[in-house]
């Protein structure tokens, strides 16, 4: 799918038979005016025979113009030229954000904690008038904000948070990626951002399994990097930093800094109905124009079929 500024094209591989569409009209210009295949089918001397005899009328080439004029309507409609529908953001299982901050030690202790605390808020406020759910993790994970749309509330509850939030020991990503795959089927929302903000430590198998499982219910997982409290100054950007880029890139979201995460929100802030292009709730989202395209190639079809064609 590809989607612009409230305009978007739902099947937009369908925009390669238009110019096979425009193809089919070139050749219906070129043999406009001539007999077909009729000189092929019939003796020689019995086609000039009818000829002299004004039984033989070369045609126009209408009909073929008007096919390929027909392919081309066919081939636009199929493409799904489409506008979001207004009002979409209304619908609030549609989709939801979830925020979950690493609160280990590790995270905790480190110079970038405040950062990642104003991140964390951040994310909750490019999602505009979604819903938005904040986990904390270390060694398990908690919801510490359900589903809600106010943001003052997720403020109180991230400038709260410090390394004795969750008493677990430990960095456990993948109990939050599954508390967050929990929270949002229960909520029932189809389409859903989840943005890890962590150092990357304790990521496993386990985690990317759980990505996998959100990417597969059609959500996608974002991630933040927080520098390490453990990590030494020439490997500060490198301990945890490969491993969570790669889990971002297979959630299918972005990956950026705390100090830097714009990326991130970017992401966050994208339409619901962009969101949900590719996904069976398409129809709630856009607003698709070709049914009625269908429509306008029923026309030159008709058309073809007129006498003197």
């Amino acid at each position: 799918m590809i989607e612009l500024d409230g305009f978007g094209l739902l099947r937009p591989l369908w925009l390669l038979a238009i110019p096979a569409s425009l193809a089919l009209a070139f050749v219906a210009v070129r043999r406009a005016g001539g007999v077909g295949d009729w000189r092929r089918a019939i003796d020689p001397h019995l086609f000039d025979a009818l000829a002299r005899r004004g039984v033989v009328v070369a045609g126009r080439g209408r009909s073929g113009l008007l096919a390929a004029l027909a392919a081309a309507l066919i081939a636009l409609a199929l493409v799904g030229p489409a506008i979001e529908r207004p009002g979409v953001q209304n619908f609030r299982n549609l989709d939801a954000a979830i925020v979950a901050v690493d609160v280990s030690r590790s995270v905790a202790d480190s110079g970038e904690f405040q950062d990642a605390k104003i991140a964390a808020l951040g994310a909750a406020q490019a999602a505009g008038s979604r819903q938005v759910s904040v986990l904390v993790f270390a060694g398990d994970a908690y919801l510490a904000n359900p589903p809600t749309t106010d943001r003052r509330t997720i403020e109180t509850t991230l400038a709260a948070l410090d390394a004795q939030t969750v008493p677990d020991v430990g960095s456990a990503p993948s109990r939050a990626l599954a508390l967050a795959h929990r929270t949002l089927r229960d909520s029932g929302v189809v389409g859903g951002d989840v943005v890890l903000i962590s150092d990357g430590g304790g990521l496993d198998e386990g985690a990317q399994n759980e990505t996998r499982s959100l990417v597969a219910d059609g959500h996608r997982v974002s991630a933040l990097y927080v520098t390490s409290a453990t990590a030494t100054p020439k490997r500060a950007m490198e301990t945890g930093r490969p491993e969570l880029e790669a889990l971002a890139a297979l959630g299918g979201g972005a990956f950026a800094t705390v100090g830097a995460p714009d990326a991130v929100y970017a992401e966050v802030q994208r339409s619901t109905a962009g969101r949900l292009g590719p996904s069976p709730y398409a129809s709630l989202a856009w607003l698709d124009f070709g049914r009625a395209l269908l429509l306008f190639a029923a026309a030159p079809l008709l058309l073809i079929f007129r006498r003197g064609g």
